[in-house]
């Protein structure tokens, strides 16, 4: 990525620090009355229980050959249920994206730790805003809006986090959800103005490379 490890963790305890407000101003999920969820299977915690090290990888790492995604979510890190936030580092290799996709239950909002990034959100009039993001900028997508990133450099990685305002955001992939999931093909060319072998060649593309 060209930045070295003791920068990255500056970056990211700048990012920790300026994020603090999120589960406050985005939070998405139910309110708990207990300080924290412990879950049923456990019978004792310590300081364990709320640190999570699934980040400690993208110090120093080389870029991966495809867009990868890294979550601090509940689901990868338990102590989140009930706290209303969640992370997510985003790596671009050269020429790649993040497919138009929304969260349903969760606002967003990424900053770019090192790189240029191409991003755009559509509104429900249909209306895109886009932006050119560089390095230290941040990014903010709104709960449940059609959204997409993309690098468009051809030479140099991209490495991002989002901050989410709930422990689940969830993810709804737009090609997977309307061409993978076994919508009949003719609904699918009446839907898009074209016909079956056009749709059958989308489908194909999306099928995931063994």
């Amino acid at each position: 990525m060209g930045s070295s490890p003791r920068s990255f963790l500056c970056w990211f305890f700048f990012l920790v620090a300026s994020f603090s407000v999120v589960e406050i101003t985005m939070a998405g999920d139910p309110d708990i009355l207990t300080d924290f969820i412990v879950p049923s299977n456990v019978t004792s915690i310590d300081g364990n229980f709320f640190t999570f090290t699934g980040f400690r990888v993208l110090v120093g790492a080389q870029t991966p050959p495809a867009f990868k995604v890294l979550k601090a979510s509940m689901a990868e890190f338990p102590a989140l249920n009930g706290q209303s936030v969640s992370y997510a580092a985003l790596q671009f290799p050269a020429g790649t994206t993040n497919p138009p996709h929304t969260h349903p239950r969760a606002s967003e909002l990424l900053f770019v730790l090192d790189g240029t990034l191409e991003v755009g959100l559509i509104d429900t009039t249909n209306k895109l805003y886009t932006q050119t993001l560089q390095t230290g900028d941040l990014f903010v997508f709104p709960k449940g809006l059609v959204h997409f990133q993309f690098n468009a450099d051809a030479q140099k990685p991209v490495l991002a986090v989002s901050a989410f305002g709930s422990s689940s955001a969830g993810t709804v992939s737009i090609p997977s959800t309307v061409f993978a999931t076994g919508i009949d093909d003719n609904i699918l060319a009446l839907s898009f103005k074209t016909d079956v072998a056009t749709i059958q060649k989308i489908k194909a593309g999306l099928v995931p490379k063994p």
